[in-house]
């Protein structure tokens, strides 16, 4: 029986102006966890994306098991075994876990009833570590359990090569070690997996062999004994990366926002945002920690105007009423959500019009008149965002959908930030991108604060926190439970108010 599980062999894919996959080989052994690695647009996701059928390779041979397959659809790639959870899910919200496992066997020619499919359901998620309940609708899980649904579908099928595109890229750190416990269980049991990332210390902490690309290309592939993150970084990005940014010291002036008693509910008719109260003054950052589900997207959509809430909330000392997400835009409020798909991008429109969908209510030159697109005077200034946040594309008038995740999220930013805000909320800023984008996004953040913009940072990784804040503020269970210095000093004290140990919220001791 061959070592070799899977074997790509000089493959190929060209999409208009762009070489995606230029002979790429790649090896996925039996048992191990093969990390494949690069930068935003290197052609991981496409090369994966051919593996499991969504694509089809313009040359190239794939071997499974060292017979020569022809994988012409994800069906076809279900029959070899094959399995992928790529990087935005492909649930139904408003269908069950069991439902939407069902609905997937049921593409692959299937038919259980939804009962033996809950049942199954429950028994490979205790074999392998997955606490999840087979009747809880999609839209009432986390991110971290909508993946674990995900995994369910493959381990449903008896999948024994799983690709998982860029699995932590919504996870807390928390979910991101579940995750590796559950892989490292699915490996005991036969599995092997392909771990597509950009997050350096966890293809370190979960690869057996680490394969890096960059413009289409293999550069190489290694043992994780002969890695290291600067190693690994200079390889991605073809150059040193430095992700410890210098930060001069803040001067913050007037309050840009103010939020008094803030309540608002989530998703689930419960309230997610208890009695906030904070403020950010122009020229300083302030983060917001917290393990995700305690209230951040909320407080996020209720500060922009997208959830009802009651309480005030006031920039530049005027009040904004609630969901009026038109008279924040107007005043300079820039935002960057966490579903940068779902929320942030038209994916159906073509770059052009996602970089500038903003525009007709700050910078009406653009347009022939505010509501009616200027097309001709839209795609020069799109090429100039183009090149200035470094995103790949072949062309502004490609639509969003098509772009990879991290240049998704470089499209957002370039239409947020190239309006010089006044007030950023971010949250989640560099989820999905690469330490080379990365290094950019926390630069820019800087060059706003400097600027004078006041922004309120919500990020899941402490270490993004530390690096870019001047203040930071814990939530736990939808409260402000105290604030600390952003240094990691104070990582313990910062932690201990992650878990619900409360403190004194005035900041004096800070």
């Amino acid at each position: 029986m061959s070592e070799n599980v899977l074997e790509l062999s000089n493959i190929v894919k060209r999409f208009p102006g762009v070489l995606a996959n230029d002979h790429v080989n790649l090896t996925l052994k039996r048992g191990e966890v093969h990390a494949l690695l690069g930068e935003n647009g290197a052609g991981k996701t496409t090369l994966m994306n051919i593996t499991y059928g969504i694509y089809k390779m313009d040359e190239g041979t794939i071997y499974v098991n060292g017979k020569k397959a022809e994988i012409t659809s994800p069906h076809r790639a279900m029959e070899y075994g094959i399995g992928m959870i790529q990087q935005h899910f492909s649930l139904v919200p408003s269908f069950s876990v069991a439902e939407n496992i069902a609905l997937g066997l049921r593409e692959a020619q299937i038919l259980p009833k939804v009962e033996l499919v809950g049942k199954k359901v429950k028994t490979l998620a205790e074999k392998f570590g997955l606490s999840i309940d087979p009747d809880s609708r999609i839209w009432q899980l986390s991110a971290g359990e909508q993946q674990r649904v995900e995994i369910l579908k493959l381990l449903y099928i008896n999948a024994h090569i799983m690709i998982l595109d860029e699995p932590t890229a919504i996870l807390t750190p928390q979910e991101a070690k579940n995750l590796f416990k559950t892989i490292r269980e699915m490996v005991k049991f036969g599995a092997s997996v392909i771990f597509i990332s950009h997050k350096l210390n966890e293809v370190l902490e979960i690869s057996d062999r680490i394969t890096v690309m960059r413009h289409g290309k293999v550069v190489d592939t290694i043992p994780k004994s002969e890695a290291n993150e600067r190693i690994l970084a200079k390889k991605m990005v073809g150059r040193e990366v430095v992700l410890k940014v210098s930060k001069d010291p803040p001067k913050p002036k007037e309050v840009e926002l103010e939020v008094k008693n803030l309540w608002a509910k989530g998703d689930k008719g419960l309230y997610a945002v208890r009695n906030v109260n904070l403020e950010v003054k122009a020229g300083e950052i302030l983060g917001i920690a917290g393990v995700a589900g305690n209230g951040q997207r909320e407080l996020a959509e209720s500060i922009y105007g997208l959830r009802r809430y009651t309480g005030k909330v006031k920039i530049e000392g005027e009040m904004v009423k609630p969901l009026n997400v038109v008279s924040r835009i107007k005043k300079g409020v820039a935002y960057i959500p966490q579903d940068r798909k779902g929320v942030a991008l038209c994916g159906g429109l073509p770059l052009y019009y996602n970089l500038f969908l903003k525009r007709p209510f700050r910078v009406p030159e653009f347009y022939l008149n505010p509501y009616l697109f200027n097309l001709a005077r839209l795609k020069n200034p799109s090429r100039q965002l183009v090149n200035e946040y470094l995103i790949s594309t072949s062309s502004v008038n490609l639509e969003a959908k098509y772009l990879s995740g991290g240049n998704m999220q470089k499209v957002v930013l370039a239409r947020e930030l190239s309006l010089n805000p006044k007030l950023i909320i971010a949250v989640h800023p560099t989820r999905g991108l690469d330490v080379g984008a990365m290094e950019f996004v926390y630069k820019t953040l800087l060059r706003a604060r400097s600027n004078g913009a006041a922004i309120l940072l919500i990020a899941g990784d402490l270490e993004e926190i530390f690096t870019l804040s001047d203040r930071v503020a814990v939530l736990y269970e939808g409260e402000i439970v105290g604030y600390s210095k952003p240094d990691e000093s104070h990582l313990e004290e910062i932690g201990l108010m992650m878990a619900g140990v409360r403190r004194d919220k005035s900041e004096n001791k800070s």
